[in-house]
């Protein structure tokens, strides 16, 4: 008779291994340690669920602050329990971009690629109005996330144009230029065409003799931006056309900067009709882009040539042309639009996206563009000088002057100063204004290179939601960037604590890291 607790072997080899079994510690004493851990996970609290009321939020915040802490601190965390930043979002925004947020801040300097995009959502249908068909009504103020993203697209196709140029800025004196591969931000677009823009001044050659490493600094021709389209079958389905891209850097020469101080209008070439009423624009702007250089043709011919020939390449495919420059790119920019709109037949929709520019031409020459239907969206910056340069302050369209000349004195006096005035210069477009004091990050008092850099535009415009909101507080363009190229206009308390983070700005031996950014266009 079988007694009880006795087992037989056979028995015992027929019972299953179990890891809660005694019988089985003869196995090895790494699965006993796989088998104590998945008890242990077994025994551990449920998680808290991920969404709860804001009621029971505050609960739980109150609740925790009041158990834990000494007596001293107990009011102070009572009221961060109470997490006013979810029931009021002024009080959030003002959170978020405290520099006491280091998780977001953190994010933020983190960043060291191009730099994050609005939604990436399907124009399709909608492309002429992100176009500007209808002069982008409705979409500046509050501004639109899809133009939004738009902007800071174009903005980063003229930093390719600056880094590009910096990278290399000498041209052969004996030869025309060789093709050179240019690095895109956006890989779905390949560039087609160099551009090049020559000035019609030039400096002594014993300057050349004092400063032989400067060379390039005098030399009349310059590499100036390029011409891209759009190769990718997905973007192309996603904007809802093929996308010509014309980009164009700013002021980097001393001879383009000689040409810019040659303040005077002079006619278009082209322009006919009363002397009065002619369309005209400055001097060294046209200089920079009708001369013709030694070895390459002028920025005109160079522009025409190349979309006549990428219309013919694409001929029956939906097209746009899209002009993007910054400073004296945004200027030749206008001039580009002015030339490419009626240098063909079928021309497709020419838009402009122009950050930091001065003016142009006189009101003659705005009306020109308007009749061509050339769109432009200019981005401003309020506390940017070089937007209200050339010329004299009554070429400004604001709106109480528009006002103004609906009477007929005030407005026939206007009128009358405008057009006779040797400096009545007026801007073109439609308006995108921005400000540094609307920034969290920047001072308010930042000085005019600040103000007037490229990366500070587009920090600003991805940060915009309206011209009474405040920044946005999810905004997504890296601060290491405006760190590296404005970090003394950089308030301290982020400074202070993007030391804190261990951002390393600076590496041992091998001095500032070098992010892929542009050279901030000289201000």
């Amino acid at each position: 008779m079988m007694q009880i607790g006795s087992m037989s072997s056979q028995a015992t080899a027929n019972l299953k291994l179990s890891p809660l079994n005694p019988l089985t510690r003869r196995s090895s004493s790494n699965l006993t340690r796989v088998h104590l851990a998945n008890l242990e996970k077994l025994l551990q609290k449920p998680p808290l669920p991920e969404k709860l009321s804001s009621t029971q939020t505050v609960r739980q915040n109150v609740s925790e602050n009041i158990d834990s802490g000494s007596t001293e601190k107990r009011g102070r965390n009572l009221l961060e329990g109470l997490n006013l930043a979810r029931l009021w979002p002024e009080m959030r925004v003002a959170d978020e971009m405290s520099p006491r947020h280091l998780n977001r801040l953190q994010q933020l300097l983190n960043k060291t690629g191009e730099g994050e995009y609005s939604p990436r959502n399907n124009l399709g249908r909608r492309w002429r109005e992100y176009h500007g068909r209808d002069d982008w009504e409705g979409l500046i103020d509050p501004l639109d996330e899809n133009l939004r993203r738009e902007v800071v697209r174009y903005g980063e196709f003229v930093q390719a144009a600056y880094r590009f140029f910096h990278s290399n800025p000498a041209m052969p004196l004996d030869e025309a230029p060789k093709a050179r591969h240019v690095a895109l931000p956006d890989r779905s677009y390949k560039v087609t065409k160099s551009l090049y823009a020559t000035s019609s001044v030039g400096l002594p050659k014993w300057v050349d003799d004092v400063a032989p490493d400067l060379g390039w600094m005098t030399q009349r021709s310059s590499w100036v931006g390029y011409v891209a389209v759009c190769d990718d079958k997905r973007e192309i389905q996603r904007m809802g056309r093929r996308d010509i891209v014309i980009s164009l850097r700013g002021t980097a020469t001393c001879l383009e900067w000689a040409e810019n101080v040659r303040a005077q209008l002079i006619q278009m070439p082209d322009e006919e009709g009363e002397q009065e009423h002619q369309a005209k624009v400055e001097c060294g702007f046209m200089s920079l882009f009708k001369t013709r250089g030694a070895h390459v043709p002028s920025l005109a011919e160079s522009v025409v040539e190349e979309v006549k020939r990428l219309m013919e390449l694409y001929k029956g495919e939906e097209l746009s042309i899209t002009v993007t420059g910054h400073s004296l790119g945004a200027a030749l920019a206008l001039l580009v639009g002015d030339e490419l709109s009626s240098c063909a037949e079928g021309v497709p929709p020419v838009a402009v996206f122009s950050f930091g520019g001065p003016r142009v031409g006189n009101r003659s020459f705005a009306n020109r563009i308007n009749e061509k239907n050339v769109k432009v969206l200019r981005i401003v910056n309020s506390q940017d000088v070089i937007t209200r340069v050339p010329g004299a302050f009554l070429g400004e369209c604001k709106p109480e002057k528009e006002k103004a000349k609906k009477t007929g004195v005030v407005g026939g006096m206007l009128d009358m100063l405008e057009d006779n005035m040797p400096l009545a210069y007026s801007h073109v477009g439609t308006e995108l204004r921005v400000d540094t004091k609307m920034s969290p990050y920047l001072k308010p008092n930042a000085d005019m290179a600040c103000c007037h850099d490229l990366e500070a535009y587009l920090h600003l415009v991805d940060g915009f939601l309206a011209s009474n909101c405040p920044f946005r507080s999810n905004a997504k363009r890296s601060l290491a960037r405006l760190l590296q190229d404005q970090g003394s206009n950089v308030k301290k308390l982020y400074t202070s604590k993007a030391k804190s983070l261990s951002l390393n700005l600076e590496r041992p031996g091998q001095g500032i890291m070098h992010f892929p950014i542009s050279l901030p266009s000289p201000s």
